[in-house]
């Protein structure tokens, strides 16, 4: 059995500049197929526009409202929203206020995985 708290997972920076917290994923867990961790990004602050040539992933808002861009579409999206970021997807959020989601990918996060233009 594998459990692991949000609290003994130390926060880092990942290549796209969002502060994370690896809940389960390679670096602490037997996974194989995918991770899951948790982000947080400042009001006004974003990440820098990427893509993953491989991993699909879901954000999953938790607090804060952003504005999400997938391949030039944007939106506003808030805490119960659900966004599926394709394998190829440019995309990017923005925090209009302090910002915490969820990020699940599939095969797991890497920073090997995540190109800029």
């Amino acid at each position: 059995m594998e459990i692991r708290n949000r609290e003994q997972q130390a926060p880092f920076t990942t290549k796209d500049g969002s502060t994370i917290r690896s809940l389960l994923d390679l670096s602490n867990a037997p996974v194989r197929n995918q991770s899951l961790a948790e982000a947080s990004l400042p009001a006004g602050a974003e990440i820098e526009r990427h893509y993953h040539r491989v991993s699909e992933e879901f954000y999953y808002l938790t607090g804060g409202r952003g504005l999400m861009e997938i391949d030039g579409v944007e939106r506003e999206v808030s805490p119960g929203d659900a966004i599926l970021i394709p394998p190829g997807a440019w995309h990017r959020i923005r925090a209009i206020e302090s910002l915490q989601f969820l990020c699940c990918c599939a095969p797991p996060y890497s920073h090997e995985d995540t190109y800029f233009v």
